[in-house]
């Protein structure tokens, strides 16, 4: 066989279901290899969104998501995805075209350095050279991938080395790298540490992060948060670790979460941090959640615990195997008037800001379309909010039950909403997938529709339009007093025929009064549509 059926075999090894990408030249062998396998390949409409499709392909199904692109642009319009996956930690392993191995270094045609140009965006890059190296490559590559902190892995492959001859393949069935070993297993004395630490608490709460879904440790955070009573707030990328409604369950924290979620962590005597990163948008003073106070972090990659704030007790390890540890330990403490102080600090700003009537100046309440919405779809279902205005609007008001929210959180990537929806109703066909963007964010991403439409892949995708880039325009206000500048989106299409030309079912809203009736004709099938949700210019997130 070639290269390039040796990297398909490697697929099909590693159970490779979708490949997400954009051909050329320098990727033709591998295109052409894959043309005789069972795996699906889906041509994206620019390369950037193919990143974002594995996202939400992986993020659904707990799998790696796989892309391949061509040399030169192709590989340069990946890198923005590559940033986003990486900064929410998000495995992928990304293919690309390259020179022949002979002119690189010579500004060849469609020559790009891009090993090179995602160095900090990547978990580790290789250059293949030879043939002979490809299934030790693959197999190393799906490991770090989905392994430890996971992330992004680019494999740069110049097109003689896809079209060289291997004269014997052989896939490894085991896999051991000298230099990456990452902590599983939390150890027993940090654990024994944390249990002590619980127990002379009077007002511990458990901040959850990204990390308990890439663990796959949403049921085990549960149960321990249920079985020790301890109150839970989570940072925007942790939502869904627990349903909105549950009595534990506090909000979202940061600079724009719930204000009951923020004061609970500042009022609390020991926080444990699960799977997240301190971060400036979820912690904007990191200094303050170790003021008078005990911090465990829990968190597999050691180069995060520390990073901003120094911890109590750091605890290595993979989230899911931590608290599968934890909860095998007795645990004796009663936080019951903690937990009923802070319902009553919840109930009494939800009850406030029930009794505030806004000075409506048209348009549809953003936060009542977010709530009547998530209510309305399938318990199940996957939400995609983009970023912008109505990323804001939805991490405060989507009401979660038994599905999951997606958004890009670390690089806050525009135009992520409708890939990632694809890619996740790709991975899971029978669940509702729904985007909600921006009229800005949509307009980077509605080439997509033609992919959603080639491929049959039934999104539901909501724009709220108001006809600005509604954030920077928010924050143009508020800094430099309306003087509004680059923010107009004047000359947007009509909607109504951008769904009429991919064929797709286009409602509108308009009037509050009929926002249940539409957004139930909106869900209504299984069948792609497009959602137009006039918001005003004048509201705020």
């Amino acid at each position: 066989m070639i290269g390039a059926d040796a990297i398909v075999k490697c697929l099909e090894k590693e159970g490779v279901e979708y490949v997400f990408g954009y051909p050329g030249v320098a990727i033709c062998p591998f295109y052409n290899s894959i043309l005789g396998t069972n795996i699906k390949t889906v041509l994206v409409r620019e390369e950037q969104n193919a990143a974002h499709a594995a996202s939400g392909y992986a993020r659904i199904s707990g799998k790696v998501g796989v892309v391949a692109v061509t040399s030169g642009p192709g590989a340069t319009n990946l890198i923005t995805g590559i940033a986003t996956a990486f900064a929410d930690s998000i495995p992928m392993v990304c293919f690309t075209g390259q020179v022949d191995s002979k002119l690189m270094g010579s500004d060849a045609f469609q020559e790009a350095d891009i090993s090179g140009a995602v160095e900090s965006f990547v978990k580790y890059s290789y250059i293949v050279r030879h043939a002979s190296e490809i299934p030790r490559v693959i197999k190393e590559a799906f490991y770090i991938a989905n392994s430890g902190r996971k992330g992004p892995v680019l494999i740069d492959l110049p097109i003689d080395v896809q079209k060289e001859t291997i004269s014997r393949f052989a896939y490894p069935e085991e896999l051991s790298m000298r230099t990456y070993k990452p902590t599983v297993k939390g150890h027993a004395v940090q654990i024994s540490k944390v249990i002590r630490e619980l127990e002379k608490a009077k007002r511990p709460i458990i901040c959850a992060g990204g990390g308990v879904h890439l663990s796959g440790a949403v049921e085990e955070l549960r149960t321990f948060a249920q079985e020790s009573g301890i109150p839970v707030v989570c940072t925007m990328m942790g939502l869904g670790v627990m349903p909105t409604e549950h009595p534990l369950f506090f909000g979202m924290v940061g600079n724009n979460g719930q204000p009951y979620g923020n004061r609970a962590m500042n009022e609390a005597d020991v926080i444990l941090m699960v799977g997240a990163r301190v971060a400036d948008r979820s912690i904007s003073q990191p200094d303050l959640i170790t003021e008078n106070k005990a911090l465990v972090h829990i968190d597999v990659d050691p180069a995060e615990i520390g990073k901003s704030a120094g911890p109590s007790i750091p605890l290595v390890g993979d989230i899911r195997h931590v608290l599968e540890d934890i909860c095998k330990q007795e645990l004796h403490g009663d936080y019951s008037a903690w937990t009923a102080q802070l319902r009553e600090e919840k109930d009494a700003y939800l009850a406030f800001t029930g009794e505030q009537k806004k000075d409506r100046r048209g348009g549809i309440d953003p936060a009542a379309f977010v709530r009547a919405l998530s209510l309305a779809m399938d318990p199940d279902a996957t939400y995609v909010a983009d970023v912008g205005q109505n990323q804001l609007w939805s991490c405060a008001n989507y009401v979660m039950r038994s599905g999951r929210f997606l958004t890009s959180g670390g690089m806050g990537t525009m135009g992520y909403s409708v890939p990632a929806a694809m890619g996740a109703k790709l991975a899971a066909p029978q669940k509702q997938s729904v985007a909600v963007c921006g009229d800005g964010a949509f307009q980077m991403e509605m080439m997509e529709l033609g992919t959603m439409r080639q491929y049959h892949v039934p999104v539901k995708i909501v724009v709220m339009k108001n006809g600005w880039l509604g954030l920077v325009r928010q924050y143009q206000h508020l800094t430099y007093h309306d003087r509004f500048s680059v923010t107009d989106l004047s000359g947007s299409p009509d909607l109504d025929k951008i769904a009429a030309a991919y064929g797709m079912k286009y409602l509108h809203l308009d009037r509050e009064e009929q926002m249940e009736e539409t957004i139930a004709a909106f869900l209504k099938d299984d069948e792609a549509a497009l959602l137009q949700c006039d918001i005003s210019p004048d509201e705020l997130a």
